[in-house]
């Protein structure tokens, strides 16, 4: 029997702190129940962020036109080259071979050519003193012609094998530097429906390119020519500048999300800014100068006794994207002000109108709630 009471009394000792301790907050100013901040004046600057990649103007891929082993490499990663210098050589073996064959055709097509050359001036005189018939002179003429096509035919084949042999040798096709290299020496290389590719050079990577892909809910603020700021992990404490050149209207469709290639001119004239790293681009797309602000904290805000409110017959406004309500501290109490919203950045909102004035005290949150115990998840972005 005793047992029973005593949970019973401490069940009634509980409840009787809780009641005290609500009736003790209760009692509370309400200056002290929430966090207040003032609603002030100052500069504000929407962006718009997204992630991309480094990537050279211009990157040429060297390939190669005819089958091959790699005989002999001329340049190796990071190598500096000329327009036309040689980067590698295959065994031309086979392809010599080839050549001499088709020269060794060319001699028995020009002495065919030779002997029906001479048959048919043989065949005019004849005929003349009607020694032979029409048909015969005919027929020396046409042999004649067709040792003609086959001479023309096997000098085209020297000229192929001529060319393939030159083909073994391969040169750069533009001045830069060589960024990736596929092959290396004794590898075969086929070059069948699709020329395989032995080397990557970039012209020029004093002058780079951010393929950044923004969502479609930021395309339509992005124009050519804007200014784009971004960070790379690899100078974490250094922002870079860059230009908006092209936005490509081919869009990409990942796990239903539509992005669109925005293409940013960066100048590297250090030559820091290496290819394939990763920049967290941001763009500013809207700037206020003195404007109302408000932390973004106080349009989320809600009090405890909000909905409770709306039950009891509180006037409901209708809300859009350009509007929105903060609770301010007037005379001591918690009131609710509508207000017309502007642009925002990741801290503060614009205020363009409504029914709060500047240095009022708007609530950002309760008191008792802990700083910074945000639960949701950090994005990998830079924001500047």
């Amino acid at each position: 029997m005793k047992k029973p009471i005593i949970l019973t009394l401490a069940a009634l000792a509980l409840a009787g702190a809780g009641v005290a301790a609500y009736r003790q907050f209760q009692s509370v100013a309400p200056e002290q129940q929430y966090r207040l901040e003032a609603a002030g004046k100052g500069d504000l600057t929407q962006t718009v962020s997204a992630n991309g990649t480094i990537n050279p103007v211009s990157l040429v891929n060297v390939g190669t036109q005819v089958s091959g082993t790699v005989k002999r490499l001329y340049v190796d990663f990071n190598s500096k080259v000329e327009k036309g210098q040689v980067l590698l050589e295959l065994d031309d073996a086979l392809l010599s071979a080839q050549q001499k064959q088709s020269l060794a055709s060319e001699r028995s097509a020009a002495a065919t050519l030779e002997l029906a050359s001479a048959n048919e001036k043989r065949m005019r005189d004849l005929f003349a003193q009607e020694y032979v018939s029409r048909q015969e002179l005919d027929a020396a003429i046409q042999a004649k012609k067709s040792a003609e096509a086959q001479l023309q035919q096997t000098r085209a084949a020297v000229e192929k094998d001529r060319a393939n042999l030159g083909y073994s040798v391969i040169r750069s096709p533009v001045s830069g530097v060589v960024v990736d290299r596929t092959v290396d020496v004794g590898q075969t290389v086929a070059a069948s429906l699709q020329t395989p590719t032995l080397f990557k050079i970039a012209q020029d990577l004093s002058s780079m390119q951010i393929d950044a892909n923004f969502a479609e809910a930021d395309i339509g603020s992005i124009r050519v020519g804007q200014t784009a700021r971004f960070g790379v992990d690899a100078f974490p404490n250094r922002n870079f500048n860059g230009k908006v050149r092209q936005i490509r209207l081919n869009p990409t469709l990942q796990q239903n999300v539509v992005t669109y290639d925005v293409v940013i001119d960066v100048d590297n004239p250090e030559l820091i800014l290496l290819p394939g790293m990763t920049a967290y681009v941001s763009i500013a797309v809207a700037e206020r100068k003195d404007a109302l602000l408000v932390p973004n904290a106080a349009l989320r805000f809600k009090p405890a006794n909000a909905e409770a409110g709306k039950r009891n017959g509180e006037r409901k406004q209708k809300r859009d994207a350009y509007s929105g309500q903060v609770y301010v501290m007037r005379q001591g109490t918690l009131a609710p002000a509508s207000v017309t919203l502007g642009i925002t950045d990741s801290r503060n909102t614009e205020i363009t109108g409504g029914e709060l004035k500047a240095g009022e005290q708007v609530v950002v949150g309760d008191a008792q709630a802990a700083n910074g115990s945000s639960g949701s998840p950090s994005l990998r972005m830079r924001l500047f």
